[in-house]
């Protein structure tokens, strides 16, 4: 088994590389050729998550699950929040094959997801991007994003407005103009990215013009929530997997409350694959519900492995 530690990430992994692995693994989803497992979550008190994500991708010959969570408390020990480590198994024989810090991939994963949903659904002349959110994950978002689509304005909100000042800064090393602007002015934004992890609604669907496409990246648990569930039955929905949508990701919320139904919504993988219609005109508004799947780990933790591999990285051991 080989291990890949954390700090080897960031020189095997690039966004670019977590775009085309996640992309890949959406498409085969979508033609049945890979598929999630349920996936596993408790509360531990003290708002700390825990809990496995896994699967099987048929085509990509990986078997494998992310074990993980988020830790508040984290911060003020000097390590982030989230907190993940993907286990590879050998599909045939079960046998493990790697072990890597899941924590950058993450990051680079779930930003590859949004960017894929922009990339596919959002208008082409988009130009403002506007961010809910501003924490770590934000700024992984705001770049995948800026990699899609050529935007001259990004408009930014956060509930605690002084971590704005970091958000600012990555769009100034993008050459992008930034502003702070409250919930209201989101209706300037093309492109709206939520990151939070709010148990309650900010973005409003009074707040979205049409034409606008949502990448809902925050809720991935039941009860959170990040825009009013208005606002998915005004939408054209999209999602990552539909099951995981309507019980843990953004459309729970909606569907619970009669607005949307689970034959409504429409995997990405689907329009990657040539199998469903993405956008249909340049005043319908879509929104990509990212739930974040186990598959999705899988992939960039695989090219993370390839890549070690191939430059003799990581540490070999007998298990």
């Amino acid at each position: 088994m080989l291990i890949v530690p954390e700090a080897l990430i960031a020189d095997l992994v690039s966004a670019e590389d977590a775009f085309a692995a996640v992309e890949a693994t959406f498409a085969a989803m979508a033609r049945g050729e890979a598929h999630n497992f349920p996936v596993v979550r408790e509360a531990l008190g003290g708002d700390r998550q825990y809990g496995f994500k896994s699967g099987l991708d048929r085509a990509g010959g990986m078997l494998g699950v992310k074990a993980g969570g988020y830790f508040p408390g984290n911060l003020a020990r000097g390590i982030t929040n989230h907190q993940s480590t993907v286990y590879l198994f050998d599909p045939d024989t079960g046998r493990p094959v790697a072990m890597v810090g899941g924590n950058l991939l993450t990051a680079l994963r779930t930003a590859a997801a949004s960017a894929i949903s922009i990339d596919r659904l959002a208008r082409q002349d988009a130009k403002v991007l506007g961010m809910v959110g501003a924490g770590h994950q934000a700024q992984f978002q705001l770049r995948a994003a800026a990699r899609v689509r050529e935007f001259e304005k990004v408009i930014g909100w956060n509930y605690h407005a002084d971590m704005l000042p970091k958000l600012g800064e990555v769009a100034a090393e993008l050459g992008l103009p930034f502003e702070a602007v409250p919930l209201e002015r989101m209706v300037e934004a093309d492109v709206i990215v939520t990151i939070t992890s709010s148990p309650a609604a900010s973005l409003m669907d009074r707040h979205v013009s049409p034409g606008t496409h949502l990448a809902c990246m925050g809720t991935d648990t039941k009860g959170k929530q990040e825009v009013e569930p208005s606002l998915l039955a005004r939408a054209k929905v999209f999602t990552d997997e539909v099951a995981q949508s309507v019980t843990i990701g953004e459309a729970q919320h909606a569907a619970a409350a009669g607005l949307l139904a689970a034959k409504d919504i429409t995997p990405i993988g689907a329009v990657i694959a040539g199998l469903a219609e993405g956008r249909r005109s340049d005043d319908q508004i879509t929104l990509f519900d990212g739930t974040g799947v186990g598959l999705q780990d899988l992939a960039v933790a695989g090219a993370a492995v390839r890549r070690a591999e191939a430059r003799g990285l990581g540490v070999s051991v007998t298990i």
